[in-house]
């Protein structure tokens, strides 16, 4: 298997992985907010941070391009991420993007990609062999064409996580679901797009402004021909369960200041909630380990920290 070093090589021959910066995502802010689980999310998992009551949450908005200057109205990605501090102290993260699909089903395809999307003359070519050895991402390109185009508002579109997870109720029943986020119905319509560089941004703080924003937290449960260990692989399921709401209130000017480093890890799990066997998924802990070295100077070592 690629090892998180190759893969921060590969993501740096595309412009990202700079000194001082997340290797992907790494122009994001920071916010607070709290969350709030509906009555059905208990029966789902016995999670502490759904059992119904509110606790507080940081929720990072970014775009998907590990270039930190990368101007809010260049395609791309778009990330939602959110840790949930539960009563106990510790943390669980959510980690999720505007596409509903990964362009690979393991570490070592997403490298191959990477270093055939490196700039050149010769990336045609490159490109041109990689789809004939992975000829599935023929039909993700109109997922992954719509997740690229560039949002008037954070607030207003869809954010979806990639992986499976296992979820396990008081009553020891389980089941394999992928998170989703929806903006809340009453959220505003999205202001003219501008064309300023950090206009994403802008225009989230001057909404923050007039009220919270909301996301419906909503979980798809697999169905029985589901892969759980594909993220390239799209779900048939249309069982879908609201399982709490999500309020951001402010900026967060406390983290991420004095040395302070946040990691937001998918597998970064709780009792109640356990990672699936995707690769992919597995990997993305160690890689961002070595995002946080390069970032920070700081090595990480192989257990998530606790924050």
């Amino acid at each position: 298997m690629v090892t998180p070093d190759e893969a921060i090589a590969a993501i740096r021959g595309t412009g990202g992985a700079q000194p001082g910066y997340r290797a992907l995502h790494a122009k994001g802010t920071l916010y607070r907010g709290t969350f709030t689980a509906t009555p059905d999310a208990a029966g789902l998992s016995r999670a502490k941070h759904l059992d119904g009551s509110t606790v507080p949450a940081l929720i990072r908005f970014s775009n998907g391009s590990g270039n930190p200057s990368q101007r809010d109205g260049a395609p791309g990605v778009r990330g939602l991420a959110v840790k949930f501090t539960l009563p106990d102290g510790s943390t669980t993260d959510v980690s999720t993007q505007t596409a509903r699909l990964f362009v690979s089903s393991t570490p070592d395809g997403f490298v191959d990609l990477l270093k055939a999307m490196r700039p050149g003359p010769t990336t045609p070519l490159r490109m041109a062999k990689y789809f004939l050895t992975h000829p599935r991402l023929f039909g993700a390109l109109p997922v992954l064409r719509d997740a690229n185009k560039v949002p008037t508002s954070y607030a207003t579109i869809e954010y979806h996580g990639l992986h499976a997870f296992r979820w396990v109720a008081a009553d020891g029943s389980a089941r394999f679901v992928r998170y989703h986020w929806v903006p809340a119905t009453e959220s505003k319509a999205a202001a003219p797009q501008s064309d300023g560089p950090d206009f994403l941004t802008d225009e989230l703080n001057a909404r923050l402004a007039t009220g919270p924003v909301r996301f419906d937290f909503r979980v798809q449960i697999a169905g029985p021909d589901d892969s759980t260990v594909d993220p390239s692989a799209a779900w048939q399921s249309t069982q879908i369960v609201t399982v709490g709401t999500l309020q951001i209130d402010g900026l967060d000017t406390q983290r991420e200041h004095g040395g302070d480093i946040v990691v937001f890890d998918p597998m970064r799990v709780t009792d109640g909630i356990e990672p699936s066997d995707d690769p992919v998924l597995h990997f993305r802990s160690i890689a961002y380990s070595a995002s946080v070295k390069l970032r920070t100077g700081v090595d990480r070592g192989p257990e998530a920290p606790p924050v």
